[in-house]
């Protein structure tokens, strides 16, 4: 009974495992993807933003379209960062939320095997002592 409730744990603890590593998977081809549409988005705007310059770059002096292209990738690489970092967050607070839950679910698990366990460890103590008194 022992090397089976060992056995059920070891197949807990591995089942726990492979979703983790699944759902660390799938959480880091989402951030993928979520980047991937923020940088499109961004290549986007950027793209706007660069041909309206150039359009007012007809009347602008050139010192003022340099100072407003530096503006706009500095805008950019803080507005990358800012979204990096809520990305990198949200996804650390994702995994929390579900190793607390699988930790959680994990010890309803062991504690029902547990319990199992004791009941049947019972049911052969009175087996083996309803046995002695028929010897």
């Amino acid at each position: 009974h022992e090397r089976e409730h060992d056995r059920e744990i070891s197949e807990l603890i591995t089942k726990h495992e492979e979703e983790m590593e699944k759902l660390r998977a799938e959480l880091n081809k989402e951030q993928q993807h979520l980047l991937d549409e923020l940088r499109q988005q961004m290549a986007a705007t950027h793209k706007a933003e660069i041909e309206q310059v150039q359009l007012q770059s007809q009347t602008l002096h050139s010192l003022e379209l340099e100072a407003l292209r530096l503006s706009l990738n500095n805008m950019h690489t803080s507005q990358l960062e800012l979204t990096q970092s809520n990305l990198r967050k949200e996804k650390e607070t994702a995994l929390v939320e579900l190793r607390e839950m699988l930790n959680d679910k994990r010890a309803q698990e062991v504690a029902i095997l547990q319990s199992r366990h004791q009941v049947e460890w019972e049911k052969i103590k009175e087996q083996c002592l309803k046995e002695k008194e028929d010897l």
